[in-house]
């Protein structure tokens, strides 16, 4: 019998929980009646498909339920439950609630499950004569993450983790908050612990965390529809006849899932301050893994569809995509991860589920393949070297090898862990990763051109290199430009690695150009190639030949342990309103705006050209946030021009507390010095350390935050302007009369470190008693940032835009063929 706490709602969890239990329930219901579906022989008996159908039904239903009964609990902020608790809070944004959605393990659990339940609505109506087959897989993939959400324990083993449980129902709340919990009875302390939730992750609260995860989730679901045809293919006996239906879904999970990636590389350039777009972290290496690999599945695909070549390759690889996309989720999911990666989950006890998963979908294809094997329409005749298929499977071939060094280096976690070994990850990933996939990279880049100058089965030499020298030719002077304007002449991979991208841009844009003369099959393959070779060439030269442009020629900052984190001679300090040099940049802190628990910096950035006339002026606005746990947590902000970025973090900032317009306020004046007294006349004008003050006419009817005025209550308000170099900031303090007491409120300028209290009207004498606060120099509001510039990074986000469009193209021209078959 459930014990409920008064304050608490247990309705939406056993709602919730109802779902769950129902939505595992009605996907191994379909599991089994399309496994039977799909043996019956009786082509006019549909009894087992109707009952698969409703199941699957009944659980996407039931899929949308725990998706609306969980957000329902969140936006309500019931933080007596554990994930509401943890991943929420009342200060959140309506958006970044919506990223709390997905952002623990159960919630993105649910978004693969419920994208995949999509999808399997959609082959319900498309697939036809593929449905049993390929529903079985589907509707078996469903129930195993359906059950990642169940949260009971069977035979002492845990199965799932639930979002619906209770907070005080935890396994590790005593060791979370011992101090609320050692007295069950007063249940008053545990009401007022979870008057609010932990709030979601700073360095999740970005506008890319609400569309990036949906989008790799619906890459990952997707992947199950290409594996699905595959193993249906196997075990109908149709080896050939599944690539062309198969042949779209593969395009699509590939386009969605790089889209995914990509966009996770946007939230890292613009919410992370490590000053780049990929750190080869292992949660991005096993996300990226699938995608490669799915690429090289789709090439070989056609290759065997224009020419019955290599089918065991690509079968194989559209398999182990799948697969690996499990095998993805097990290192970030199963807390293997944890000391590697800011990007794992943390383990809740799913380890041995997790695995199961991987093996269930591994063990399926295998046995398969074992048993068709001498079945299997695998050629032993050699490919033709000047043939399009020949180089297609070597393009994959590689692609593949490369994919098994990301994956031997990703995993050493997992060896240590098996096999009690103690291999070290790589200390500089980034370093490490980019020279070993280089090569790999230019490889691929050169094949991906030239090959789409062959024809399937045998290719005219001759007229193959007449086509080929004219890109040759031209990619060799556009290289030999381009690496002596980015200046990367100094390192021989990033020159072959150029000229590999630039030949790749070149011939497929030939290729393209050859549209317009009716061949368009090409169309969408030469359009993602040309936006595939775009991202490498704008990732390698941004990665190249970035470089801070924040110089510091002393190398000292003056915050205390500051070089342990940070070399001092790639920051500045600023001063508020003291302009620093940078290069050809004036830098000058503005001000800073506090707006819980974020504290936004402005920073003005002024090129002058000769004569000291203006020729730019804008803002930059980084962030930063002090988290208990994780400290100083900065998220940058960009200046975007055609050719280069600067990108700007906050290294180093005060603690700002949150500062409230006060009645008299004077702890706040601490913080200045002593005041200065001054009677002053309506336009009387004084100096001021920071520039000239202005007192304008008096304002009989003041407004202010929390301030109440009766009837017979007088109130007036002193409006002062101070002008700094042409800028002139106002301000208005205060003077009440309540009765016979009398009372001000202080205004503060905090750009210019002033502080005004209206003390005194002195009718007699037309004047008014002004008290005028100023800071000490040593006291004046500081930040530490850091600039670096990225040159030609636009390239990279063009070639993605430019790849997509090339997905899309392919997407559409195959499903036209499949219709048609």
């Amino acid at each position: 019998m459930d014990i409920q706490f008064i304050g608490e709602n247990l309705l939406p969890g056993k709602i919730g929980q109802f779902f769950i239990v129902l939505a595992f329930a009605a996907s191994l219901l379909s599991t089994i009646a399309y496994f039977f579906a799909t043996k019956n022989k009786d082509s006019n008996d549909h009894s087992w498909q109707r009952i698969g159908r409703v199941g699957f039904f009944l659980n996407w239903f039931s899929v949308i339920g725990i998706g609306v009964t969980l957000f329902y609990l969140i936006l309500n902020h019931n933080n007596e439950y554990y994930y509401v608790y943890f991943h929420s809070s009342k200060e959140l944004a309506v958006h970044y609630i919506v990223s709390a959605f997905w952002e623990g393990q159960e919630g993105s659990f649910w978004l693969w499950a419920f994208w995949q339940s999509l999808l399997g609505g959609i082959l319900i109506w498309k697939a036809k004569t593929w449905e049993n087959g390929v529903m079985t897989v589907v509707a078996l993939s469903q129930a195993f993450l359906t059950s990642m959400l169940l949260g009971v324990e069977i035979f002492g083993e845990r199965i799932g983790s639930s979002p619906f449980i209770l907070l005080r129902e935890a396994v590790n709340l005593k060791e979370m908050a011992p101090v609320v919990f050692a007295d069950v009875e007063n249940y008053k302390n545990y009401l007022k612990f979870i008057t609010d939730g932990r709030g979601l992750n700073p360095l999740l609260q970005n506008y890319w965390m609400v569309i990036h995860p949906p989008t790799l989730f619906l890459g990952f679901a997707s992947m199950i529809v290409p594996f699905a045809y595959a193993v249906t293919g196997l075990w109908l006996k149709k080896y050939k006849e599944w690539i062309k239906p198969a042949m779209p879904w593969t395009l699509f999970a590939v386009m969605v899932l790089g889209t995914g990636i990509i966009m996770g590389s946007f939230w890292a350039y613009e919410a992370l301050n490590f000053g780049g777009f990929w750190a080869w972290d292992p949660v991005e290496n096993a996300s990226i893994i699938p995608w490669l690999t799915l690429i090289a599945g789709i090439h070989v695909m056609i290759a065997f569809k224009n020419t019955g070549h290599s089918f065991f390759t690509a079968i194989v690889l559209i398999l182990l995509s799948f697969v690996l996309v499990l095998y993805a989720s097990f290192l970030t999911r199963s807390g293997i991860l944890g000391e590697t990666s800011v990007h794992a989950f943390t383990d809740l006890g799913m380890f041995g589920h997790l695995i199961l998963y991987n093996v269930v979908f591994l063990v399926i294809p295998l046995v398969l393949m074992i048993i068709r094997w001498k079945e299997l329409p695998i050629t032993n005749k050699d490919e033709e070297t000047y043939s399009r298929e020949f180089w297609m499977f070597l393009g994959a071939l590689v692609i593949t090898v490369a994919c098994i060094q990301v994956i031997f280096s990703t995993s050493v976690p997992v060896f240590n862990a098996a096999f009690g070994t103690k291999f070290a990850p790589p200390i500089d990933a980034i370093k490490y990763y980019n020279q070993w996939q280089a090569p790999f990279a230019v490889l691929v880049t050169v094949i991906s051109g030239f090959s789409q100058f062959m024809k399937y089965k045998r290719t005219d030499i001759r007229k193959f290199y007449s086509a080929l020298v004219a890109s040759i030719v031209f990619a060799m002077l556009i290289t030999g430009g381009f690496v002596y304007l980015t200046n990367v002449y100094h390192n021989l991979m990033y020159i072959l690695l150029t000229f590999s991208c630039v030949f790749a841009i070149l011939a497929n844009a030939r290729i393209l150009s050859l549209a317009f003369g009716g061949k368009k099959k090409l169309v969408g393959a030469a359009v993602a190639h040309m936006g595939f070779a775009l991202l490498l060439l704008g990732a390698l030269v941004a990665a190249a030949t970035s470089k801070p442009i924040s110089l510091n020629a002393s190398n000292f900052i003056p915050v205390q342990d500051f070089e342990k984190v940070e070399k001092p001679g790639e920051n500045i300090v600023l001063y508020r309103n003291e302009p620093k040099k940078m290069g050809k940049y004036t830098v000058t802190y503005v001000s800073d705006t506090t707006v819980a628990p974020n504290t936004y910096y402005k920073l003005n950035f002024k090129v002058y050209g000769e004569g000291g006339k203006l020729k730019e002026d804008f803002e930059l606005n980084p962030h930063v946030q002090v988290n208990e746990k994780m400290g100083l947590i900065a998220s940058p902000d960009t200046k975007h021009y055609l050719t280069y970025d600067v990108y700007t973090h906050i290294t180093s900032a005060p603690d700002k507390k949150e500062t409230h317009e006060d009645h008299e306020g004077h702890s706040e004046e601490e913080n200045f010095k002593a005041p200065r007294i001054v009677k002053l006349s309506i336009g009387d004008t004084i100096h001021t350390s920071s520039g000239i003050l202005t007192v304008k006419a008096l304002n009989n009817k003041p407004k202010a935050k929390n301030l109440v005025i009766a009837a017979d209550d007088i109130a007036v308000g002193l409006p002062l302007e101070v002008a700094v170099n042409g800028k002139v900031y106002k301000t208005e303090p205060i003077f009440l009369i309540k009765g016979n007491n009398t009372f001000d409120f202080a205004r503060n300028i905090d750009e210019l470190g002033l502080r005004f209290r209206f003390t005194r009207i002195l009718p007699d004498e037309h004047q008014v008693e002004l008290q005028v606060f100023e800071k000490p120099q040593q006291a004046k509001d500081w930040v530490v940032f850091k600039s670096i510039e990225f040159p030609y990074i636009n390239l990279y986000w063009v070639g993605t835009i430019v790849m997509v469009i090339g997905f899309l193209l392919s997407i559409f021209r195959r499903q036209k063929e499949a219709k048609v078959a």
